[in-house]
């Protein structure tokens, strides 16, 4: 089992967040499904982190992500009285380890996440069980250098997965709301910025890039 399960996560970073169905079983059943799915992340993790790309695919899902601060994410926790019961004995410390506890409460909004939203998807689809993996990947974006590539790498995930031949018009991915100017939680300018205006990132899409550059922060399931 991949050893990027188990790695804590780290306020304040960017992350490559993916998980898939249990067994691959379809995670995504119906149309509705992708927007449920969605509705419920930005819910449980929208105070949390900031998404940069996504991408939702059947059996799994791609996020790129940015992690708030440890601060933020403290203040976030307990004015939501998110923060669960285990941990909170450790906040009751004069010496505690502030990062590791809002890499903890991250993970657990995670875990309600999935947790919510299996719990629709078995009512819908009168099934029992796990529906996500136990434990999703987590991959550190230590070198910002290769972010745009990650980004480009996530929004051609329906190509290389044979949903569609064109990505560009795939509508379960951030590639054309990243474009769109609609107030979206997504950091639209940002991203645009980052590429050097709108052209440049259609033209970077356009491109054939070699992943191995961006494979430490990629996994092929």
């Amino acid at each position: 089992m991949s050893t990027h399960y188990f790695k804590p996560l780290i306020p304040d970073n960017f992350y490559h967040i993916l998980n898939r169905g249990n067994n691959k079983v379809h995670i995504f059943c119906k149309k509705e499904n992708y927007e449920y799915f969605l509705k419920k992340y930005d819910a449980y993790l929208s105070d949390y982190l900031t998404t940069y790309a996504y991408c939702l695919l059947g059996n799994h899902f791609h996020f790129l992500v940015k992690l708030n601060t440890s601060t933020q994410i403290l203040k976030k926790a307990e004015a939501l009285e998110d923060i669960p019961k285990r941990l909170s004995k450790f906040l009751e410390l004069e010496k505690f380890d502030l990062q590791e506890i809002a890499g903890l409460i991250i993970s657990n909004q995670f875990r309600k996440f999935f947790m919510s939203y299996a719990k629709a998807i078995n009512k819908q689809e009168n099934r029992t069980g796990s529906l996500f993996q136990k434990n999703f990947e987590r991959l550190i974006i230590n070198n910002l250098k290769y972010l745009n590539n990650v980004i480009d790498y996530i929004h051609k995930n329906p190509v290389y997965h044979n949903f569609t031949d064109d990505f560009t018009d795939y509508p379960y991915s951030s590639y054309e709301r990243i474009m769109i100017p609609k107030k979206s939680k997504l950091p639209k300018n940002e991203i645009l910025e980052n590429f050097n205006g709108k052209e440049n990132y259609i033209k970077f899409h356009s491109e054939k890039h070699s992943f191995s550059i961006i494979e430490k922060y990629i996994v092929e399931l």
